[in-house]
């Protein structure tokens, strides 16, 4: 391996600070955590660590070449991710309303499958992932460096989800929750809209 321990701490570190910018993941897995409880908030933040780790394997593989040999693929994606969170965005609005969902009835949109759908559906960790990888590791890479980047970046990315998924479950903090449960679910609709608009509208 060409990399170093030093150059993996640098990653770690870049990572940790990019993960704690508010983004729909945090959103997301926070509102349903204060909603649905820890269970269920875990399988979703699992979910998004996964989806956002996906990214830093396309970097690896050279996904950001592609966006600047046919930019047309990069403005594509950005419009239909930017669809997407607005689509999520107007849920929450629609039904900040609704009383607190059963948790064993809420169906997969709050799963697995539904954390990476979300986080699949913003290109831009692609290519701040191409970014972070390029002005901190070596460009020849074989595949055991690129195996051990995926490795802690999975790593960090599930560590902050699991940790973030079972701080907002924290009883006192969803009591609070209850209390507010409109205007949570209002704003956390608004800032989910506003980001995919902000994707689509933006350059």
């Amino acid at each position: 391996m060409v990399i170093t321990a030093e150059q993996l701490g640098l990653f770690v570190a870049t990572l940790a600070v990019a993960i704690l910018s508010p983004g729909p993941g945090v959103i997301a897995v926070s509102q349903g955590a204060f909603a649905l409880g820890r269970r269920r908030a875990l399988a979703y933040g699992w979910g998004l660590a996964v989806g956002a780790s996906i990214w830093c394997l396309f970097a690896l593989l050279g996904l950001t070449t592609l966006f600047r040999i046919a930019p047309w693929t990069l403005v594509i994606m950005k419009m239909a991710g930017g669809a997407y969170l607005i689509w999520i965005g107007l849920k929450m609005w629609r039904h900040a309303a609704d009383p607190l969902p059963d948790p064993d009835a809420v169906g997969r949109g709050m799963g697995l499958w539904g954390g990476v759908a979300l986080n699949l559906s913003n290109p831009k960790p692609a290519l701040f992932y191409s970014a972070v990888l390029l002005s901190v590791f070596p460009a020849a890479l074989g595949a055991a460096d690129k195996g051990a980047i995926y490795a802690v970046a999975l790593s960090v990315e599930l560590f902050f989800y699991t940790a973030l998924a079972s701080l907002m479950a924290l009883p006192w903090l969803r009591r609070r929750y209850y209390g507010a449960k409109f205007w949570i679910d209002r704003g956390a609709g608004l800032a989910i809209g506003l980001l995919g608009l902000s994707l689509v509208l933006r350059p």
